[in-house]
């Protein structure tokens, strides 16, 4: 029997490298791997259904997961994850000190269901008293004009939320003081830490700190999979997972390997020894196990901040195929 032609959309990421150039092959099926920016993956699988499997804004697929046609169904797969306290700019004149500071005023944020400032909202509001609601949000491009929600969003009313002018991009808005701080999964282009700095400019031991207390490491994406091509063809969740899974151990072998760089940076091996001290030798867990405080936590996040009317329960995520592991 031929195997099964599949497209997947993703950014090649070390961890997915493998399946990209071939060196990981899931059984039974011919992969072709489209290589784009997150962006552009989402918005098409997003709209338009484009790819049978394609990573996901993990927020996005919540959001399709209340919806009544629920078009995706996901693998515990999370090729992004990212600590995001860094993601938080502010206007160096709009007196914003302290994370409280930011009550009262206009903060950017590129869409409303974004994965990464779902993260930024809800660690706000659990560690630092800024109420998801004590601020007004104003939405649109970071870079270019007339950027809109990927997703029809119906929020309650006490989330306010403004669109941007024609023409205006949050980039410029923050440099100019027309927004006092942005929520971003990229640094703008006006960063300059100056006129233009990051709220927390010790980031990287406050992200340390974080995970610490909470042992959190934020999931960001998902790998999900058009329901249609899994109902006609069940098994082919469990054998993604496993390729995705066969994919990242090669990854972390490369990591552990001493006798030259695998990665450009100059100090990328005692970075990566400081990562397996810290967090543990599966410091980018896959599968729903080791990653249920993480998912429960975005997903309070999720529905406390009006993205999911009714929370969503942590089973329902995922194929179910690809939560339990056949054991002779």
């Amino acid at each position: 029997m031929a195997n099964l032609q599949l497209t997947l959309g993703c950014w090649d990421y070390d961890r997915v490298l493998a399946l990209k150039d071939g060196r990981v092959r899931p059984e039974g099926i011919d992969l072709t791997f489209l290589n784009m920016i997150v962006e552009e993956t989402f918005f098409r699988m997003l709209r338009h259904r484009e790819f049978d499997v394609s990573e996901m804004s993990m927020s996005s697929y919540v959001v399709s997961l209340t919806r009544p046609e629920q078009s995706f169904v996901a693998l515990p797969v999370f090729p992004s994850r990212f600590f995001r306290h860094s993601c938080i700019y502010v206007n160096a004149h709009s007196g914003i000190n302290n994370p409280t500071d930011l009550i009262g005023k206009r903060i950017g944020t590129p869409e409303y269901q974004m994965t990464a400032p779902v993260w930024i909202r809800g660690i706000l509001s659990d560690h630092y008293d800024v109420p998801v609601d004590s601020v007004t949000y104003v939405t649109g491009g970071e870079e270019h004009p007339n950027r809109e929600e990927k997703l029809k969003l119906d929020l309650p009313s006490n989330i306010r939320i403004e669109k941007i002018a024609s023409g205006q991009t949050l980039s410029q808005m923050l440099a100019s003081g027309e927004i006092d701080a942005l929520h971003t999964a990229r640094k703008p282009s006006t960063y300059d830490g100056e006129n233009v700095r990051r709220l927390f400019t010790n980031h990287v031991a406050v992200e340390k700190a974080y995970w610490r207390d909470t042992g959190i490491f934020p999931i960001m994406h998902v790998v999900a999979l058009r329901r249609e091509t899994y109902r006609e063809n069940r098994w082919i969740a469990m054998n993604l997972y496993q390729a995705f899974r066969e994919a990242q151990n090669l990854c972390y072998a490369g990591l552990k390997e001493t006798a030259a760089l695998k990665g450009m940076l100059p100090w990328f091996n005692a970075n990566v020894e400081e990562a397996f001290d810290l967090m543990g030798d599966d410091f980018w867990p896959y599968g729903l196990d080791k990653n249920r405080t993480t998912l429960e936590t975005f997903l309070r996040y999720h529905h406390e901040q009006g993205l999911s009317p009714e929370p969503v329960g942590i089973d329902d995520m995922f194929a179910p195929e690809t939560l339990e592991e056949f054991v002779i």
